[in-house]
């Protein structure tokens, strides 16, 4: 979901999100379209993302939303935070 999420700060449709994703990921993370479209049908339940209007009605196009934008960056806080406290060597006095 994250990398889907990173994948919509600006708009996209399906292929490209898929792309996008294998790319960040140095082809780690391949998303299969039936998995990328539930991911998407969650991600807008939850108001994360948000479809486009686009002159091409073929194409569904989607953009995070302010929430999703929000929440990536707190999760970005949250894995920073993880890195610190491990380089720190502090695990014990942390958890």
């Amino acid at each position: 979901m994250s990398y889907i999420m990173l994948a919509l700060q600006e708009p996209a449709h399906g292929y490209v999100i898929m792309q996008k994703v294998e790319e960040m990921s140095d082809g780690d993370v391949r998303i299969a379209a039936g998995t990328l479209y539930g991911a998407i049908e969650n991600l807008m339940k939850h108001k994360l993302i948000e479809r486009v209007e686009t002159e091409d009605a073929r194409r569904k196009v989607y953009v995070l939303t302010d929430k999703g934008r929000e929440i990536l960056q707190l999760d970005m806080q949250r894995m920073q935070h993880i890195i610190d406290v491990y380089k720190g060597g502090n695990i014990n006095e942390e958890i």
